[in-house]
């Protein structure tokens, strides 16, 4: 399976939020218990560090279980301390050995002007 491809708006200043279900070609939902979840956004794809490391253990991503559920979540508070930029990320979903990237793109870091 490919990744798919979706590219994404990080507004600095705001809570971002990305709830995604992860369906099979019928359009069922994949029972992801088990799972854990794990996303980086970079400013490209060879940076050293990454601008943001979000998993379930670190709680910025929720699993939902038998339903399929992936919700993304940056607090208002750690968007605005992003640099405005353009990016790239992927999103993985691990269980065991077994590595799925689920999603990656562009991620626009939009500048904050309200502060």
């Amino acid at each position: 399976m490919a990744a798919g491809k979706y590219n994404i708006i990080i507004e600095q200043g705001a809570t971002f939020n990305l709830p995604i279900t992860w369906k099979d070609s019928a359009g069922n939902p994949y029972n992801i218990t088990g799972y854990s979840a794990r996303m980086q956004v970079r400013q490209f794809k060879e940076a050293s560090s990454p601008l943001v490391t979000l998993t379930t253990e670190n709680g910025g991503i929720a699993l939902g279980g038998a339903l399929g559920t992936v919700t993304v979540t940056i607090s208002a508070t750690a968007t605005a301390a992003l640099p405005a930029c353009d990016g790239v990320y992927d999103l993985e979903l691990v269980t065991g050995a077994t590595v799925v990237r689920l999603l990656e793109g562009k991620a626009v870091i939009s500048r904050e002007v309200t502060r």
